[in-house]
């Protein structure tokens, strides 16, 4: 059956979750903070993804808003930066306004002129990703942004993927979901949508029951895939 809908994973797939600590340590008087950015994107993109794991396991759910908190204060601690709230609260101000990778506007409104449903799939709480799509601009190729909240559990558990035939009243083989969390494209793949890693970091493809579909470098071809 041909691809008749596009969703994507917003953190890290749509949107650069390294780019709040990357452009505070570009800002005047943050020298000091700008050998410590890398390890602090880092750390704080993979607690946030675990602690996320961890409540879904422990039936935990509480909103993405408190384990993005929670992940940067792990990570602030981690590099000895646990004592400055002025750059705790600049780092999570600019996580509402990422921005979008460079090739994510015209590959959105390509697949819009073939025709295609478009959304996002996140983890992410309603008002959190539509800061994200209001700052990169891209609200006017998205047809529906849809959260793990209507659930109350994060991803990879399976109602989150429903959502999405329950959206658009799509087969599971009518969906191609882009992702660029491996886990997240693996799963879904088991769960029966045709799925894009978008591996931007060259990692090895995680060991899960079943593999993503198609390994990409960036999102640039992806309307290519969808037919």
């Amino acid at each position: 059956m041909p691809i008749t809908t596009c969703v994507f994973d917003a953190y890290g797939t749509l949107f650069d979750v390294a780019a709040a600590a990357r452009n505070v340590a570009s800002e005047p008087g943050r020298e000091a903070f700008a050998k410590h950015w890398p390890a602090i994107a880092s750390h704080w993109r993979l607690k946030q993804l675990q602690y996320t794991w961890l409540r879904a396991v422990m039936d935990e759910h509480t909103d993405f808003w408190d384990v993005t908190q929670d992940g940067l204060d792990w990570a602030l601690e981690a590099e000895g930066l646990a004592d400055d709230p002025t750059l705790r609260d600049r780092l999570l101000q600019l996580y509402w306004e990422l921005e979008a990778y460079p090739e994510v506007p015209a590959m959105l409104h390509a697949l819009k002129d073939k025709g295609m449903n478009t959304a996002i799939l996140s983890n992410g709480s309603p008002a959190m990703l539509n800061g994200a799509v209001q700052s990169a601009g891209i609200g006017d190729v998205l047809d529906d942004v849809l959260s793990v909240e209507s659930v109350g559990i994060f991803k990879p558990a399976s109602v989150v993927y429903d959502l999405v035939g329950q959206r658009f009243g799509c087969a599971k083989e009518d969906v191609l979901f882009v992702s660029s969390n491996g886990w997240d494209a693996g799963a879904a793949a088991g769960y029966g949508f045709t799925t894009v890693w978008v591996n931007r970091a060259s990692e090895p493809v995680d060991r899960l029951p079943a593999r993503p579909d198609h390994f990409l470098s960036d999102l640039t071809t992806i309307p290519e895939l969808a037919v």
